[in-house]
């Protein structure tokens, strides 16, 4: 009977170590092990497709004794040995994993990246030492490696697709073609035409004179529909666009609609906003062009922060997140994807240690007043909290919670429009 390598894999994935993950990431521990559910038979299908590569095999051999093992958390983002494992065994496939896993598991990419290089550094580690306490060579690992190709297909959690990466024959995935039914034979029409001495068709009149009366019809038909045009845009009197934003999921989306008294017919304009890469001195991070990233680290390039005079010269530039939401009226718990933009903002921090921030919690104008404020406080001193725990803590000067006292949108207005008024903040000081 095969070995199945997943089950030795699990002896280093257990919940010490999730526990541990899901605290240095800032996510949830189910999130954390849903995610290595899916990741692990990823991880072993890749390096059983790879398993004829001299370099998974080299990858393997020298991870015995690379001690990788003993720090999974903390070392296996930054081994070289990880990265070049992973580029070989998946390519440019890479971010659709990530993504794939962030989406199933309910964690952030920039979570999901790490817990890939974790997953596949216990991996290698355990496959490695397995490898060292029973004298495998190379030829025996890539054996072992080979025998997992029957096993896996039935450890890929439900629900998890991996089909749009051309991943599936790594599962034991098979393609059928049904076979093709015969042609067949279209039916034949008959068609009888009726004869007479003047040719077929003896009722068509065959009189070209008749034509002429298009030769005033037609433009006079063409002047009618221009005139009916131009009075319908004159007509056209008022124009109203509405802008939507829904931001919690990581995308925007902007809906126009132009409509016209009297006109049923809308327009809808529909732009998607997705995340880029926006360059930190040579660091990629995910986030919108033109959001709160890319503002933050242009205006810190420019040297404004650096040349401002003092607070007052700061106070009035605020940043909004664009991804960072607090479950419905908490001020302890984010929502799934919030995570990244923290980590984001982190990292800009550390890129620039002289820039000090101040955090503001704000919400709309329905409610108590008195408990808007609580919650906006408690909301901003979370962050800050969050900051401290990820190093950063001197740098973020206060934190303010303002309640509605900065909303525009009468209370009375809907709950997407309200949204607006509902968000958190970061501005520079001094």
């Amino acid at each position: 009977m095969s070995l199945n390598v997943i089950d030795l894999i699990k002896g280093q994935l257990g919940p010490a170590l999730i526990s541990q993950a899901a605290s240095q990431f800032g996510e949830s521990e189910s999130g954390i092990s849903k995610a290595i559910g899916g990741l692990l038979p990823a991880v072993v299908g890749g390096l059983a497709n790879n398993s004829d590569n001299p370099g998974v095999l080299d990858a393997i051999t020298n991870a015995s004794s690379s001690g990788i093992l003993g720090n999974l958390v903390g070392g296996a983002s930054s081994n070289p040995i990880i990265s070049n494992l992973l580029t070989s065994i998946f390519g440019d496939k890479i971010s659709g994993i990530v993504n794939a896993i962030a989406t199933y598991a309910g964690i952030s990419n920039n979570s999901s990246s790490s817990l890939l290089n974790l997953v596949t550094g216990a991996t290698v580690g355990t496959i490695g030492k397995y490898a060292t306490d029973n004298n495998l060579g190379k030829s025996g690992i890539s054996n072992l490696l080979g025998e997992q190709k029957g096993i896996i297909s039935s450890l890929l959690p439900a629900g998890l697709s991996l089909a749009s990466l051309n991943l599936g024959s790594w599962f034991g995935g098979s393609s059928s073609h049904a076979e093709a039914a015969p042609r067949q034979e279209e039916p034949k029409i008959e068609v009888t035409r009726s004869t007479t001495s003047a040719g077929t068709n003896p009722d068509r009149n065959n009189n070209d004179g008749g034509g002429s009366i298009w030769k005033w019809l037609l433009p006079l038909l063409l002047l009618i529909a221009a005139a009916y045009f131009i009075w319908k845009q004159c007509e056209k009197k008022e124009t109203t666009t509405t802008t939507t934003v829904v931001d919690s999921t990581g995308s925007t989306t902007d809906t126009a609609a132009t409509t016209a008294p009297g006109d049923t017919s809308a327009t809808t304009a529909t732009t998607t906003r997705t995340d880029e890469n926006i360059d930190l001195n040579g660091v990629m991070l995910k986030g919108y062009k033109g959001g709160m990233e890319d503002q933050m680290i242009t205006f810190l390039k420019s040297g404004d922060y650096k040349n401002a005079a003092d607070d007052a010269a700061l106070k009035d530039k605020w940043y909004d997140f664009d991804h960072v939401n607090f479950k419905m009226g908490s001020s302890t718990e984010l929502e799934a994807g919030s995570q990244g933009q923290l980590d984001n903002l982190v990292a800009i921090l550390k890129a620039f240690p002289d820039a000090k921030i101040k955090i503001g919690g704000y919400t709309d104008k329905t409610g108590n007043e008195a408990s808007n404020v609580k919650l906006s406080q408690a909301r901003a001193d979370f962050i800050k909290s969050a900051l401290a725990k990820a190093g950063v803590g001197a740098q973020a000067l206060g934190a303010e919670g303002y309640g509605s006292k900065f909303a525009t949108v009468d209370a009375k207005a809907s709950d997407a429009e309200r949204a607006a008024d509902r968000k958190m903040s970061v501005r520079f000081a001094k």
